[in-house]
């Protein structure tokens, strides 16, 4: 026997997007009941509306928030009780490390709805890492949690939680990536560098975001022509502390943010990609091309384990030799030939039927109770 649940889907980002449109998609096939909302953390059409026109991913409710940082927050937290009461959901299913998830997780927890985490068990390891904490608070209060590989899993397990609330289904990108269509470009065929970057460690510091204008140009130089797509928290901070002026040469293309589609083609056409973006990550593992991370630590080390993936962060001065050192063996006919030919390791492309035959199984339902516990008859948790 089967359930049929009605699930709120809260998202806030371009990758919460990309990510969310299978998923949705495969659990209203399944015959579930999906109530979407954008909870309006991004606000520039071309990561917002218009990507979500692209993916068929329509929310059935925009909020609106604020621009200043606290009352953002607020904000977001009391937005996702408003929808928690308007929708009247059974379940809440919520993506990735955004601020949107601890905000939808916390209010369903509240309101004595179950919360389903997708993406768990990812762990950068940086106890400075906002979505770190954001991570941590979904899995305090999962009682699903949807992991996209054995590592994300064998995390979870080494914070204690069962085995049996833990459900390893792939990452739905790839969903996204075998939907559209997208094909590998043959190494022979590709050419240059695409560089992304918008963390705040990295470009809200002066002299971090200094430290990446070098690497683009380094790149430029020594390893081939650059395509960066500023995002627009990058743009801001370049044109604030005038660095940008700096990127005006004839080796780096710089644009606005991309289509999806757009970002997606120079991404399989490129040699390398270096990032700081964890999608990025993904998508580069599904098009076999190697990635260098703008950062110390990474919550898919599935890549480095692989030998696919090099972390380089921008902690000190350092940083364009580490990169340009990590950018010489990715590009050379080995490394090119071995992130060409490793398996994607985040999935194969079926994470929305997944999710949601594990919400149609009656047997969800005795791990989506919240039931209150009972010790009066003197017996101890432990």
């Amino acid at each position: 026997m089967t359930r049929s649940r009605h699930v709120l889907v809260p998202f806030g980002t371009r990758p919460e997007v990309v990510k969310l449109a299978p998923v949705v998609r495969a659990l209203t096939v399944a015959g579930h009941r999906v109530s979407v909302v954008d909870t309006g953390q991004h606000t520039d059409p071309r990561m917002g509306p218009q990507l979500q026109a692209a993916l068929g991913l329509t929310p059935g409710h925009r909020f609106a928030l604020p621009t200043d940082p606290a009352e953002r927050t607020g904000a977001l937290h009391a937005d996702a009780s408003r929808a928690l009461r308007v929708f009247e959901p059974d379940l809440v299913l919520a993506l990735g490390d955004t601020n949107t998830v601890p905000a939808y997780a916390l209010a369903a927890r509240a309101a004595g709805v179950p919360f389903a985490h997708l993406e768990a068990g990812l762990r950068s390891l940086n106890p400075r890492s906002v979505e770190e904490v954001n991570r941590r608070v979904a899995a305090a209060t999962a009682q699903l949690h949807l992991a996209p590989t054995e590592r994300a899993a064998a995390f979870l397990a080494v914070e204690g939680v069962p085995a049996e609330r833990v459900f390893v289904v792939g990452n739905p990108v790839i969903d996204t990536l075998v939907a559209r269509g997208v094909r590998r470009v043959p190494v022979a065929e590709r050419v240059g560098v695409l560089v992304t970057a918008h963390r705040p460690t990295n470009v809200d510091d002066p002299v971090r975001l200094g430290r990446l204008v070098g690497v683009v140009r380094a790149l430029a130089e020594r390893v081939g022509p650059v395509t960066f797509p500023v995002h627009p928290r990058t743009a801001a901070r370049l044109e604030a502390t005038g660095l940008g002026a700096q990127l005006e040469h004839p080796g780096v293309t710089l644009t606005g943010p991309v289509d999806h589609g757009v970002l997606l083609g120079a991404l399989a056409s490129a040699r390398l990609a270096v990032t700081d973006s964890g999608g990025i990550q993904e998508e580069a593992a599904f098009l076999g091309v190697p990635v260098v991370v703008l950062r110390g630590s990474t919550p898919r080390w599935e890549g480095v384990e692989a030998g696919t993936t090099t972390l380089a962060g921008l902690a000190d001065d350092r940083a364009a030799a580490a990169v340009l050192a990590a950018a010489a063996g990715h590009t050379s006919p080995q490394g090119q030939e071995r992130a060409a030919t490793v398996p994607c390791p985040y999935g194969d492309g079926t994470t929305g039927p997944q999710v949601a035959a594990v919400l149609a199984d009656e047997r969800t339902d005795a791990l989506l109770a919240l039931d209150e516990p009972d010790f009066t008859d003197g017996r101890l948790p432990w």
